[in-house]
Parts: C-alpha cells; sequence; structure tokens
C-alpha cells in the first residue's frame, strides 16, 4: 500500500504531510525543497516523484509510506500497485490567491497578466484528476477540505486515521494546525 497526499500548489498538502509525519506515518522525502517564507514548517517533498510520467515504478519506493505527489502527476501513477490518496482541496480562488502571493514575494509576479486561463486550466486539471481518481479501482481516495482542516483539526486527524486503518496519534496531528500559517 502506498499512501499519497495530493491536491493542487497551495492546497494544504504539506500541512497534511506535517500532520501524518507528526501521526506516527513514515514519509517518504529527500529535505532538499527547504522550508521558506511561503512555508516556514517545510514541503516535506520527494524531488523523484517528478520523475512518474518517465519512470512510474519509483514509487515503489514509497511502499508503506506516505509521499506527496502533485496532481498533475496523478494519472502517471502506475496500475499494479493500490493507492490510498489524501486529496486536499482549498477554493480555487485561494489557491490562486496564495500563488499570486508566493510569487510576489519571490519577485516573479506579473501584476498585468491576466490569471483567468491559469484558473481555467486548474478547474478543468481538476475534473479530469477526479474522474481519473473515482475510475481506478486501485485507488482509495479521502477528499480532505483544508477549511475543515483548519477548522477542526482532531475530526480531520480522525477521519484521516479511520481513512489510512493505521494507529496515529490523533493529538499530534491536530497540533500541527497553525491558525497564524
Amino acid at each position: 500500500m502506498i499512501t499519497i497526499v495530493s491536491g493542487l500548489p497551495r492546497s494544504g498538502t504539506s500541512l497534511m504531510m506535517q500532520m501524518l509525519a507528526a501521526g506516527g506515518v513514515p514519509i517518504l522525502t529527500d529535505g532538499e525543497r527547504q522550508s521558506d517564507t511561503d512555508n516556514p514548517r517545510g514541503y516535506l517533498e520527494w524531488e523523484r516523484s517528478k520523475q512518474l510520467p518517465k519512470d512510474p515504478e519509483c514509487i515503489a519506493e514509497a511502499e508503506g509510506k506516505v509521499v506527496k505527489v502533485i496532481s498533475q502527476l496523478l494519472l502517471s501513477l502506475p496500475s499494479g500497485r493500490e493507492y490510498r490518496v489524501i486529496f486536499m482541496q482549498r477554493p480555487l480562488p485561494e489557491v490562486m490567491k496564495s500563488q499570486e502571493e508566493m510569487l510576489r514575494r519571490r519577485g516573479t509576479f506579473d501584476p498585468a497578466a491576466d490569471s483567468s486561463p491559469i484558473e481555467q486550466a486548474f478547474r478543468r486539471h481538476l475534473i479530469a484528476v477526479n474522474q481519473w481518481l473515482t475510475s481506478k479501482p486501485n485507488v482509495a481516495v479521502l477528499r480532505v477540505a483544508y477549511h475543515r482542516a483548519l477548522r477542526e483539526p482532531k475530526a480531520t486527524a480522525e477521519a484521516v486515521t479511520e481513512f489510512l486503518k493505521v494507529p496515529l496519534n490523533i493529538d499530534a496531528m491536530a497540533s500541527e494546525v497553525d491558525q497564524n500559517l
């Protein structure tokens, strides 16, 4: 079994990874992407996941662990394995605003650029990913609303624990939620 945390960028995937790590789930991360102003507790990413389209079998390294895989790469998962996907959901306008703020801090935001084509592409992408997720018999999905995780961290941790069917430290998971972030 491979557990995957996924969603659009800036949808709460790092928060969920932090919760799972605190709860006692082994995580697959290389530490290559360091924490920064945009994510002060870290991203907990595995760079090799970006190779899934070219090397889908690299996901075997995540067996028995949790790994973050951006939603665009889910479609490259090989079919011969069982997956549990925790899919983070955040309202698209908030995702877009968070992306813009991050780009602004990095000095790469173009205020004259029209973001509506990107937003439309994200909408189409989410439809395709959701269709893919529901069509795969080897993929179980738990959709976690970002705002519910913030409002009800303990209930979210309990739902994740039930979904994964493993004993986790629910209080430790809930304590990872910082309303100031």
